[in-house]
């Protein structure tokens, strides 16, 4: 699966288009249980709202059964025109329109008050979307991801902060969601941090899975470094997935100077300060 991250122009760009479900010309394709209006100005009888059944028809008076599945909107309306222009009318003014996408519904996962599917009538964005599931849940984290699947089956997915679309209000982030879409708010969780050695409270320190993680912060939440810490040499632990330990050194002193970066940890990570001898 390539996992990707979105840019603002890239949205604000494809805004009109819905991976996943669209044909090479970004336009939804019909399926069963989807709703569609058809209206049709010549012919008022045929001014009905259809369900697309399991076999991919919809059921028109003067018509019958129509198959619709894997058409766009305005292929169903043309389609329906040539149909009417043949049989019954000399001039066929044909509307469709998709009321409800129900044969690929958006998902909301996580922590929500109600995850599950919910079947989008019209257009939507992130925040109505949101809300349709009970809006967020307690101890809901600070991220919220959109994936979404494109025509060649890879997952592209989106990382929005959840400040800037509930606190900040920023519309560039109020992305438009569309049907397959799957959005989820991950729940905060705690992670550890192993501080030993020479720091004012070393022990196991606790952190929210949001926060950045670094190591200025996790010597900072030990209390700080001892006046006999070895400050040129602080080492790191992290166990990889193959259970051994890999190892990193870094510089405390270059690190508060800005001389180099401060190394972001990950949960279970150990920090050791050894004492200096000098």
């Amino acid at each position: 699966m390539k996992i990707v991250k979105f840019v603002v122009v890239f949205l604000l760009a494809g805004a009109g288009m819905a991976l996943g479900q669209a044909g090479g010309d970004g336009e939804y394709r019909l399926g069963p249980k989807d709703l569609v209006e058809v209206k049709v100005l010549e012919v008022p009888d045929l001014n009905v709202e259809r369900r697309v059944n399991g076999d991919g028809e919809i059921s028109l008076p003067l018509l019958g059964g129509m198959s619709v599945q894997g058409l766009t909107a305005v292929e169903v309306a043309e389609r329906l025109e040539a149909v009417l222009t043949a049989k019954y009318v000399n001039r066929a003014n044909v509307s469709v329109v998709i009321r409800e996408f129900a044969n690929k519904p958006v998902s909301i996962v996580g922590a929500v008050t109600r995850p599950g599917s919910l079947t989008i009538a019209g257009r939507w964005d992130l925040l109505q979307a949101i809300s349709a599931a009970g809006g967020l849940a307690a101890g809901a984290g600070r991220k919220v991801y959109v994936l979404r699947r494109s025509e060649n089956g890879l997952t592209e997915r989106l990382e929005i902060d959840a400040d800037d679309l509930f606190v900040r209000s920023s519309p560039k982030w109020n992305i438009p969601i569309f049907p397959s879409d799957i959005v989820n708010i991950p729940a905060k969780t705690t992670v550890r941090i192993f501080c030993l050695g020479e720091v004012k409270a070393p022990g196991a320190l606790e952190f929210d899975s949001d926060d950045r993680i670094s190591l200025l912060s996790v010597i900072a939440k030990a209390g700080g470094l001892t006046d006999r810490a070895a400050r040129g040499s602080i080492r790191m632990k992290r166990r990889g997935p193959d259970g051994r330990d890999a190892e990193m050194t870094a510089d405390y002193k270059r690190i508060v100077s800005g001389k180099d970066p401060d190394p972001v940890l990950k949960g279970d990570d150990v920090v050791i300060v050894k004492e200096s001898f000098f």
